[in-house]
């Protein structure tokens, strides 16, 4: 009814990835300045501390998170100091909003210290639209690489398919990587240019029928493993990226000569050798 939906951010976003670790620095920085004359009551103070920082306005928004979920800010006993009666209970409250304030005080200036820190850092992203082609950074994606150091830094291109924020957008990631989010923040891609110093990649070339099905050419075979009775081997394919090397079983690959060379070019003390 309230036209909400879910709208999943990257798995590598920056701002989600570090959330929780500035959260605990922020906390902790204000621990240091609430709990400096007595460093014993640090955990005293921890639940008013952890209340400032939830009940804490945004600066995009001007509003906490608890006010934007449930619509308004949550308060401090503000019912019972008509209603209690005991001197006690009021200094309690009185101390806990002298310490809500002091925390609230440091959170926006630690906030602020931040935010300036780490806008000295940042450039504006470019603009991205649907359709768009991008390269995708490979340094969190899981490549089957023999050697990751000489792995290729970007892979692709892909294509933009959605624009989740000014940070963040959806590609078209081929089979291969069904199991990996396909959002991305804006660091981890760079839009495609062309030039004559940077031709287009060729066209992969199209299967070819054999016995009824559609096969593809391989380039060479990179690795092997055992699984269960038999043997896979990793494939690099003819005319595709790194991002398309797949598993094959050894009955899939007709052409019998590229696992001899495979097996040669790794000698009898190879890993394949060992896993075999």
């Amino acid at each position: 009814m309230l036209g909400a939906s879910v709208s999943l951010s990257s798995g590598f976003h920056p701002q989600s990835n570090g959330q929780t670790e500035r959260a605990n620095q922020d906390l902790e920085r204000v621990l240091k300045c609430l709990v400096s004359q007595n460093p014993s009551s640090w955990s005293q103070q921890l639940s008013w501390v952890e209340y400032a920082h939830n009940s804490l306005p945004g600066s995009s928004t001007g509003l906490s998170p608890f006010e934007c979920s449930l619509g308004y800010q949550p308060p401090i006993f503000p019912s019972l100091n008509s209603e209690v009666a005991v001197p006690s209970a009021h200094a309690f409250v009185q101390r806990c909003h002298r310490t809500w304030r002091r925390a609230r005080e440091t959170l926006l200036q630690v906030g602020a210290h931040t935010k300036a820190q780490a806008d000295r850092h940042r450039s504006e992203a470019p603009v991205y639209v649907v359709g768009q082609k991008v390269w995708l950074s490979s340094r969190n994606i899981p490549l089957r690489s023999i050697c990751n150091k000489l792995a290729t830094k970007f892979i692709g291109p892909f294509t933009v398919t959605k624009i989740i924020s000014p940070v963040a957008v959806r590609l078209k990631l081929p089979p291969a990587y069904r199991r990996i989010h396909p959002v991305f923040h804006v660091s981890k891609i760079k839009p495609v240019f062309r030039s004559p110093i940077n031709p287009p990649a060729p066209v992969p070339p199209p299967p070819r029928l054999v016995d009824g099905e559609l096969t593809y050419s391989v380039r060479r075979i990179l690795d092997s493993r055992r699984r269960g009775r038999g043997i896979q081997y990793l494939v690099d394919w003819e005319g595709y990226g790194p991002e398309e090397r797949s598993w094959v079983l050894a009955r899939d690959i007709l052409d019998h000569s590229l696992i001899d060379d495979y097996n040669l070019r790794v000698g009898s003390s190879g890993s394949a050798r060992r896993r075999s």
